[in-house]
């Protein structure tokens, strides 16, 4: 099966410190990938650089077997591998509605009609149909994030990157989240997620990376990395973590 995204020796510095040291996986069609480690361990600052909102030091990015960063347009490359941040990044002067229309408009010049009837379609896909002439400020953490997800979709992308997606979020609201990106990875969407839900990665993941220092310790199935973590590193997380959370 082909490749949607390979990532090639990936190294990103800040000033003399190494977050991320010779990264390389690859990623596949309908993979759902959750990258789980400790505060510092470099998952979001590998998926900031998978979709350029951090340069990459070293090492290549590519998508459909082509360098992302020099053979394909920018903007193509972010409709195709879409983001939703941990903490929404909505428009708080735009309504639900208008933050889902305005990507399509300008990025993908699709007319108003249709960007709103796409719009209108994945805001109901994720619960958040009646919420469409609200502003953000009138919604709940897991509503927003419920929107910011409809946003992405609406992009139609390939991909979806989640930075943490729930950690910002009420511990009741968190539920609510989850269940929306387990019914779109029933429904075949690619996903990478970093994510402190462990249960969640080991009951919908197809693969969970294990970082620790800046490098992928672990590549393994949830049924394998859970019960049997090969690395004492990686053993360590699991029981300080599990203990809190299964």
């Amino acid at each position: 099966m082909e490749n949607i995204l390979e990532i090639r020796h990936l190294v990103k510095h800040f000033g003399d410190h190494e977050v991320l040291r010779d990264i390389s996986f690859a990623v596949q069609k309908g993979e759902v990938i959750c990258i789980i480690g400790s505060s510092g361990s470099g998952k979001s600052t590998l998926l900031r650089c998978m979709n350029f909102l951090e340069q990459p030091t070293g090492g290549e990015i590519l998508y459909h077997g082509k360098n992302a960063e020099t053979e394909w347009k920018r903007t193509l490359y972010h409709s195709k591998v879409g983001m939703v941040f941990q903490s929404f990044n909505l428009f708080g002067n735009k309504n639900v509605l208008e933050n889902c229309v305005l990507g399509q408009m300008q990025v993908l010049k699709i007319e108003r009609r249709e960007a709103e009837a796409r719009a209108v379609a994945y805001l109901e896909k994720v619960g958040m149909g009646a919420y469409r002439l609200a502003r953000p400020s009138q919604l709940s953490g897991g509503q927003k994030q419920r929107v910011a997800i409809a946003r992405a979709l609406c992009m139609e992308p390939e991909v979806l990157l989640f930075d943490e997606p729930t950690s910002a979020l009420d511990p009741e609201m968190v539920g609510e989240v989850l269940g929306v990106m387990q019914d779109l990875a029933r429904g075949g969407m690619t996903m990478l997620i970093v994510t402190h839900e462990m249960s969640f990665a080991r009951d919908v993941a197809s693969r969970v990376l294990f970082m620790d220092g800046g490098v992928i310790l672990e590549d393994a199935s949830p049924s394998t990395l859970f019960s049997h973590p090969s690395q004492p590193r990686t053993q360590e997380f699991l029981r300080r973590v599990l203990a809190r959370q299964l």
